[in-house]
């Protein structure tokens, strides 16, 4: 049922977008599948690493950036089947969607039983960047490998978790978050025990964790000339900076002085929300690794600077920050079904046109 009501609502969402699109003179599965990143994606997919792009004064736009297992998927599924380009694309991360998607369901229930896996799942699908998920994006990648390993990691699945915190690290830069989450868990279970009795499964997931993140990094620098600092030469080439948040705290004093467009305005009360969300998952206190995968995606999001506008695209696979949430939608559909529903129908409503606005409309990155 989670799955399903999940897939509803990105099939409600891509509706919407559908609509927007058609009435703006644009095809909808071309918004979908060949927009902003996508296209670099396709580019790997289709001709492997080397492309780069100047622009003045000091930005050198190189798909080194990207991380391979999105497009080594989706060049796979273009050799299987009849499928090319974004198609191809789409079938990867709408797949990956509702493998995550059920990751996240089973999350939730282990944890607080089947209702709230289903509110989880529920809220995620409505998000206001929701839309992403209905694109050829790899946040549904990465989030489908971050559920489950964290859904092992709370079974006690050492090597499991460590094989796809692993994958999760060949998905997107940020993937590293999910190997964290597992060394962490490991290192609190190794703790607790005072080293005794610690199974060798455990060290074999715990080393696992990292390895997909940290060999794309390796290549890159060994591909620059600089084995340790050739990827993050990479990312700043594109404007992407981990410079503890001063680049977006002055985005955001031009935002609150000058005002700029909905996109930034949206933005900010959406990271604002998280870290609301952040501090009530602590008070709840959920799982560490939940607590420290969701954290180190915070930290990214606050502490980077580069594209202001992507950064809710960032936080989508932090579904834990969804929990509190969760619980009390729960609660309240119990007590007063009628309230749950009305609250649900306006996420619904404002993630859809939101999500249509963003993709048909506003032509800002994502």
């Amino acid at each position: 049922m989670a799955v399903g009501l999940f897939a509803l609502t990105r099939l409600l969402g891509a509706a919407a977008v559908a609509v927007v699109a058609r009435s703006a003179g644009k095809q909808p599965m071309g918004l979908l599948g060949r927009s902003w990143d996508s296209l670099w994606y396709l580019g790997i997919a289709s001709h492997g690493y080397g492309r780069t792009l100047r622009f003045p004064p000091d930005l050198v736009y190189s798909d080194l950036a990207f991380f391979p297992l999105y497009p080594a998927l989706v060049r796979a599924v273009s050799a299987l089947t009849p499928l090319e380009g974004a198609p191809a694309g789409l079938v990867v991360a709408w797949t990956a969607a509702g493998v995550a998607a059920w990751g996240i369901y089973r999350c939730g229930e282990l944890l607080y039983g089947r209702a709230v896996g289903t509110v989880l799942v529920v809220l995620w699908g409505l998000l206001p960047h929701s839309v992403v998920l209905s694109m050829g994006y790899t946040e549904p990648l990465l989030t489908a490998f971050a559920a489950w390993s964290l859904y092992a990691v709370l079974r006690g699945h050492w090597v499991r978790a460590g094989a796809l915190a692993a994958l999760a690290g060949l998905s997107r830069p940020n993937g590293f978050a999910v190997a964290a989450a597992v060394v962490a868990a490991a290192a609190w279970e190794v703790w607790r025990r005072r080293g005794r009795n610690v199974s060798h499964r455990l060290w074999t997931g715990a080393a696992l964790a990292p390895l997909g993140w940290t060999a794309y990094v390796l290549w890159v620098g060994h591909r620059k000339g600089d084995l340790l600092g050739g990827y993050f030469e990479v990312q700043r080439g594109w404007g992407s900076t981990f410079d503890l948040g001063r680049g977006s705290l002055r985005f955001v004093r031009h935002l609150v002085l000058q005002g700029d467009r909905l996109v930034f305005a949206t933005v900010l009360v959406i990271v604002a929300a998280a870290v609301v969300l952040y501090a009530l998952l602590l008070l709840e206190r959920a799982p560490l690794p939940l607590l420290v995968h969701s954290g180190v995606l915070m930290l990214i999001v606050l502490g980077g600077s580069g594209f202001f506008e992507s950064k809710p695209r960032f936080l989508l696979p932090a579904f834990p920050l969804l929990l509190p949430l969760a619980l009390a939608l729960v609660r309240t559909a119990r007590a007063r079904p009628w309230h749950a529903t009305v609250v649900v129908g306006a996420l619904a409503g404002l993630s859809f046109g939101y999500g249509a606005y963003l993709v048909a409309v506003a032509d800002t990155p994502l």
